[in-house]
């Protein structure tokens, strides 16, 4: 498995936990008593997204970049 398939591996993988972060958040915040801390367990998923899907969109362009420096 190459480099660029297990960042979308990841990716997926992340996505699924940042919703299941999402969801847990909603249901604590929602009781009598909400658990405030709990309104920060999504951050890290979402940090982690943002580095993978920034590297996902960059994947292309460098490819490009790559091809033109060999010709």
């Amino acid at each position: 498995m190459n480099w660029n398939t297990r960042v979308r591996q990841i990716h997926r993988w992340l996505a699924i936990a940042f919703t299941v972060t999402i969801i847990a958040t909603s249901v604590a915040l929602a009781q009598e008593e909400p658990v405030l801390w709990m309104s920060y367990l999504p951050l890290l998923p979402l940090a982690l997204l943002l580095f993978s899907g920034l590297n996902l969109f960059v994947l292309p362009y460098a490819a490009k970049r790559r091809k033109a420096r060999e010709k």
